[in-house]
């Protein structure tokens, strides 16, 4: 008898420790942003393109408004209704050599992406953050298509945006 009383005791306080320490470990949880009091929701217009790159700009701002989407942390608005909005350009677009085979052929290049990014908190008319030049890059074999290393730098620029816009970095 005193082996079931020592192993219901035990069992009592392993419970008793898991409810102590998941309603008192972390207080409560928010989905704001870090540094975004009062930020709820985030418009993101469609991009200027400054380059020459057809349906560059179309593709970053359907990634970004999907990653966003995605995170929950800010819903997406309408410009009109949301209490931010991410403005961007795309500055620059390159395709380069990156690596060589022993006969100094090109075995991958890499593509850039250079993009202006401003977040403006609209109630308090101020800049939350901005980037003069962002940078995303992928890279892509050379018998590979150049729009999967676009697509890889516009997957490292949605990345970079939306963890520096909710999470401050």
């Amino acid at each position: 008898m005193s082996r079931w009383i020592l192993s219901f005791r035990l069992i009592s306080l392993f419970a008793v420790y898991c409810l102590l320490s998941t309603f008192s470990s972390c207080g409560p949880y928010s989905f704001t942003g870090a540094g975004l009091p009062g930020i709820k929701t985030i418009a993101i217009p469609l991009f200027e393109n400054q380059t020459e790159e057809y349906g560059i700009r179309e593709e970053l701002t359907n990634k970004l408004v999907l990653a966003f989407v995605q995170d929950n942390t800010l819903k997406v608005a309408n410009e009109r209704i949301a209490d931010a909005v991410l403005r961007g350009t795309i500055l620059k677009y390159q395709k380069e050599a990156y690596t060589f085979d022993e006969n100094e052929n090109v075995k991958e290049y890499i593509a850039r992406i250079y993009v202006k990014i401003t977040v403006e908190d609209k109630k308090h008319n101020k800049n939350i953050w901005e980037e003069e030049n962002l940078q995303g890059w992928g890279t892509f074999s050379a018998d590979s298509s150049e729009a999967y290393g676009k697509s890889k730098a516009i997957d490292k620029l949605t990345e970079d945006i939306v963890n520096r816009t909710v999470k401050g970095w």
